[in-house]
C-alpha cells in the first residue's frame, strides 16, 4: 500500500477530464493536480518552451510527494513524456497510446480520425502509434486549435462554441468512424463535436482510457492507497485565476473542490 497521491499536470482545465474518470473508477485514490491556464493553451508554442513549461510543472508535482505522474496533457505527453519517464524513478504515464489503442479496438471499418493541438497533430505522434499498433488502419489527422481556448474561458456550451466545432470538423465529416479526442480539454465539448460528426462516429477519450492504465500500474507496482487509511484530501493547483478554474471544476467534477494558485520555478539542469 502506498497512501501518497498521485500527480495529474496539464496546460490547463483539460486535464479534468481525466480526474473525473479517476474519481469514477479509483475514488480512494488522492490527487494532487496542477494546471498550468496562465499559459494555455500549449498547443501553439514551440516544443522547447512546452518541454520547459511542462518540467515545471513535473517539478512541481514532486514537491508535492506523489507517487506517479499522469500526462493529463495531449501536447506534453508528445513533446516531454519520454524524457520525463526516463529520469524519473516513480512511474509517469501520458495519455496517447492509451488513447490510440482504444481507437484501435473501436474501428470498424479502419478509418481513425485524430483531433488535437497544433503542437500535437504536427508531432504525428498518434498516426506513429495507431500504425505501430495496427498498420492497417487509415489515419487522418486535424489540429483545431480554436477548442482549448473555448474551454479555458468556459464557453463550452455556446453558440460560438457550436459554430466553431462545426467549421472545425468539416474536413472529417463522413470520412472517419471513429474519432480520437486527442486533447483533453476536447471531451467538455463532447456534446458538440458528437452532434456534427453524427451518432454512427464513436468517439474516444484518451484521457478516460488512460485511467485504466494508472489502476494497472497500481496494481502492478503494488502502490494503491489503502482503503482502510484517512479520507482522500485532493488539491487542485492553477497558475491563474483560481475561481475561474473552481467554477469550470465544479461544473465538471459536480462536487465542490479546492483550488489554490500555485507559482511555478524552473530548475536549471533539469531540461
Amino acid at each position: 500500500m502506498d497512501n501518497r497521491p498521485i500527480g495529474f499536470l496539464d496546460s490547463g482545465v483539460g486535464g479534468l477530464t481525466v480526474v473525473r474518470e479517476l474519481m469514477r473508477q479509483l475514488p480512494h485514490e488522492e490527487i494532487v493536480y496542477i494546471g498550468d491556464s496562465a499559459r494555455a493553451p500549449y498547443g501553439p508554442r514551440p516544443a522547447e518552451q512546452i518541454r520547459e513549461y511542462t518540467w515545471e510543472l513535473v517539478n512541481f508535482l514532486l514537491t508535492k510527494n506523489v507517487k506517479m505522474i499522469v500526462f493529463a496533457c495531449n501536447t506534453a505527453t508528445a513533446v516531454a513524456w519520454e524524457e520525463v519517464k526516463e529520469k524519473l524513478k516513480i512511474p509517469v504515464l501520458g495519455v496517447i497510446l492509451p488513447g490510440s489503442s482504444a481507437a484501435i479496438k473501436s474501428s470498424t471499418g479502419g478509418k481513425i480520425g485524430v483531433i488535437g493541438t497544433p503542437m500535437t497533430i504536427a508531432s504525428d505522434i498518434y498516426n506513429e502509434k495507431i500504425k505501430a499498433l495496427a498498420p492497417q488502419m487509415e489515419v487522418q489527422s486535424l489540429a483545431c486549435p480554436k477548442f482549448a481556448p473555448l474551454v479555458e474561458s468556459n464557453q463550452i456550451a455556446s453558440s460560438v462554441a457550436k459554430k466553431v466545432v462545426y467549421e472545425s470538423l468539416a474536413p472529417l465529416v463522413g470520412k472517419v468512424d471513429t474519432l480520437v479526442l486527442g486533447c483533453t480539454h476536447y471531451p467538455l465539448l463532447r456534446p458538440i463535436i458528437q452532434n456534427v460528426m453524427g451518432p454512427q462516429v464513436t468517439l474516444i477519450d484518451s484521457g478516460a482510457e488512460c485511467v485504466r492504465d494508472i489502476s494497472v500500474l497500481l496494481n502492478y507496482f503494488q502502490i494503491n492507497r489503502s482503503r482502510d487509511g484517512e479520507g482522500v484530501k485532493h488539491r487542485f493547483y492553477t497558475t491563474a485565476n483560481p475561481e475561474s478554474f473552481k467554477m469550470i471544476a465544479i461544473n465538471w467534477l459536480d462536487q465542490d473542490i479546492p483550488v489554490e494558485h500555485a507559482t511555478l520555478l524552473v530548475k536549471k539542469g533539469e531540461k
